[in-house]
């Protein structure tokens, strides 16, 4: 088993397997932070909910260990990758085989995006305190932490361009683990294509619309 993993495949999978759980988990995270075009207590609710039990714990101790997982197997199939290519060809690959900007450059988004979630911590997770009340419980105010941060054109600004980097990751990184997964061959092809590019629109449309909202509506 220790030699399946450790193989270029058993990598694939690794890294396919832990994107998944981290594609789960935004989508939920986006679904979740829809609630603030409901109100702004509905939106804190959800997110006391969230964290006022031990459940969160185990959570993120699971996302922590996939996003290691992830960038270890991403970072050590690079490495190989580099060393077996003795040479570049020197005409690029057209037709199925032509590899995709997206495909290029998954190293360099993956290197970003890193950095927006621990900004994206750092500004909401560990930002600033507030605190409101609702249905008679003391909360975490997050609605008002929110509608502070996105108030900015320059965060914004950033926060647009990485969830759009945050798109084209999941649209191809779905779509390769559907093919690692031997689901993108055959009649299905396209359909699963289909879907990983739904997929990845969706939750970037979804994230971008909130500071789009907040700050439309807060000014």
């Amino acid at each position: 088993m220790s030699g399946f993993l450790g193989s270029t495949v058993g990598k694939k999978y690794l890294m396919g397997i832990t994107g998944l759980v981290w594609a789960g988990f935004v989508l939920a995270h986006m679904a979740g932070n829809l609630l603030i075009f409901v109100s702004n207590d509905a939106y804190n609710a959800y997110g006391h909910a969230l964290t006022s039990g031990n459940i969160i714990y185990v959570a993120e101790a699971v996302l922590v260990l996939a996003l290691i997982v992830h960038v270890f197997c991403a970072l050590s199939l690079t490495k190989n990758n580099r060393e077996a290519k003795q040479q570049r060809y020197a005409v690029a690959a057209g037709g199925k085989k032509k590899v995709t900007l997206a495909s290029r450059t998954m190293a360099v988004q993956g290197s970003l995006i890193l950095v927006f979630i621990i900004l994206h911590l750092i500004t909401f997770k560990y930002g600033t305190h507030y605190e409101t009340t609702v249905n008679g419980v003391v909360m975490r105010d997050l609605a008002k932490l929110m509608f502070e941060v996105f108030q900015s054109p320059a965060y914004i600004a950033w926060y647009v361009v990485c969830l759009v980097l945050l798109g084209f990751h999941l649209s191809h990184g779905v779509g390769s683990t559907f093919q690692s997964l031997g689901l993108m061959e055959g009649t299905y092809r396209n359909t699963w294509k289909k879907l990983s590019y739904g997929y990845a629109v969706v939750v970037a449309a979804g994230f971008i619309a909130q500071p789009v909202y907040i700050f439309l509506v807060g000014n």
